[in-house]
């Protein structure tokens, strides 16, 4: 995330959501160090409460998904563990810091919702901005051969700063 938004969150919050299947998710790992206990005891908690965690609250990674995950970031954050990670949405990390029931889990929970929030208006006036300079693209159609080229690179390089980062 650009470092002028400003999401008045501990460092790194927002970078550890990720897109799995579609969704923004926290990873078990990241969350459960967020909210201060073992990744262990995060998924003890949710296996002992888990009629509070429907399936669009957490999912289980795939080994393929889990395999990406690492050729992504080149090595294993997981301390070793081979098992495919819980994936938390923003409703399954809320839930999560409910039956942690920590103090750090509380504070921390406020942090993640801004987190993902925050994520929500970035993504919202890119789609925004998108929308915008494809009309603009359509208004200056009409421009000469010359003028038309120099607004296509002018696209393709704001194209280019709105690509998500790999």
């Amino acid at each position: 995330m650009p470092s002028s938004i400003r999401t008045d969150e501990p460092v790194g919050i927002a970078e550890r959501i990720l897109v799995l299947r579609g969704q923004r998710v926290l990873l078990d790992v990241d969350l459960a160090e967020l909210y201060g206990v073992p990744t262990s005891r995060l998924n003890q908690q949710v296996r002992r409460n888990r009629k509070r965690f429907p399936a669009d609250f957490i999912f289980q990674a795939t080994n393929q998904e889990l395999a990406n995950l690492m050729l992504q970031f080149a090595t294993s954050s997981w301390g070793g563990t081979r098992k495919p990670p819980v994936a938390f949405t923003e409703q399954g990390a809320i839930m999560a810091a409910t039956v942690l029931n920590s103090p750090r889990a509380v504070e921390m929970s406020v942090y993640v919702v801004r987190a993902f929030v925050k994520l929500r208006e970035v993504l919202a006036s890119n789609t925004e901005l998108a929308r915008k300079l494809e009309a603009l693209e359509k208004s200056v159609a009409t421009l000469d051969t010359r003028t038309r080229k120099q607004f296509e690179e002018f696209y393709s390089a704001i194209r280019a700063l709105m690509a998500p980062a790999k």
